[in-house]
């Protein structure tokens, strides 16, 4: 997604703070979300990735607390944030400390609405408080086949309501792009995903402040369009 060689990775070495089920005795450096800032094509961009394979990518305390950072720091400066999204909602060890999270979280995709882009890129199967902030994001996109959004999945909607619904239906790509207008956008494979949204990066301003990029072309202003005619 970033230019090579110029992303800069903040508080690798962050770790949860829980106790509680056993959880002291696993404490992966990161905590399951890698956070920073670097450039897309020259241009300043902040992000974070989230990463399934720690604890389901699920948020705690210290991973909110991360994630705000970026934030803050995008907002201060005045460019873009990107998050790439795979995550299995709250960390239900840390309670309501997660709930506490994603309420700081949700707080700054407000103060940064109409100030700087935010861009979320659904890329696994993603549910509960792990939807709700892309879906207040400026720009979503989501991954053909493999990436999912819904506040419960299948199971519990069959437990509830005896209906049998498929992940694809319930919160596929498909679903959100052309039934619940979530999704703005698909690509069929998660490298397409990321060189799109590169791509897509060239399209904004910084900020709400910044002039619109311009990129250099070869096609004179004085080109005839016949089509038009």
């Amino acid at each position: 997604l970033m230019d090579e060689g110029s992303f800069r990775e903040y508080d690798a070495r962050v770790e949860h703070r829980c106790t509680d089920f056993g959880m002291d005795a696993n404490r992966p450096a990161g905590d399951g979300v890698v956070t920073g800032h670097g450039k897309i094509f020259g241009r300043q961009a902040y992000v974070f990735s989230q990463d399934f394979t720690v604890f389901g990518g699920s948020l705690s305390a210290a991973y909110a607390a991360k994630i705000c950072k970026v934030m803050d720091e995008a907002l201060r400066v005045g460019a873009p944030v990107i998050g790439l999204n795979d995550s299995g909602g709250a960390r239900i060890q840390e309670g309501v400390d997660s709930l506490g999270g994603y309420a700081d979280i949700f707080q700054r995709n407000v103060l940064a609405s109409g100030v700087i882009p935010q861009i979320s890129v659904i890329m696994g199967p993603c549910a509960g408080g792990a939807v709700y902030s892309p879906a207040m994001t400026d720009f979503l996109f989501m991954v053909d086949h493999t990436s999912y959004m819904f506040v419960t999945g299948p199971a519990v909607v069959k437990a509830v309501t005896h209906e049998e619904v498929s992940h694809e239906k319930l919160g596929g790509s498909r679903t959100h792009a052309s039934v619940s207008g979530v999704a703005h956008g698909t690509f069929p494979n998660d490298v397409e995903a990321l060189l799109g949204i590169r791509e897509f990066f060239t399209y904004l301003p910084l900020s709400n402040t910044a002039p619109a990029a311009v990129l250099p072309t070869t096609d004179t202003r004085s080109r005839r369009t016949t089509q038009l005619d």
